[in-house]
């Protein structure tokens, strides 16, 4: 029964940067991306990602995203 309680981990990456044109995902300079972090599932990845683009509201051409890390690390067993 315990083991039922245990919640999978599923890895979420928190990243953003400012945009060349609203129009695509082109970042302006890499080496000004926002790394937020890498997180244990999305509910707390997506309060990071939340928080965040509220922080950056003011600048429509600064985005963040949720990666779906354990898609990548684990197709198949999604």
């Amino acid at each position: 029964m315990a083991q039922d309680s245990v919640k999978k981990q599923r890895l979420h990456l928190v990243f953003g940067g400012e945009l060349t044109t609203l129009k695509n995902v082109e970042f302006r300079d890499l080496d000004k991306l926002d790394i937020v972090g890498i997180f244990p599932d999305y509910e707390s990845a997506h309060a990071a990602w939340k928080a965040k683009a509220q922080m950056t509201v003011d600048n429509a051409h600064m985005r963040y995203f949720i990666v779906h890390m354990h898609r990548l690390l684990d197709p198949e067993n999604d």
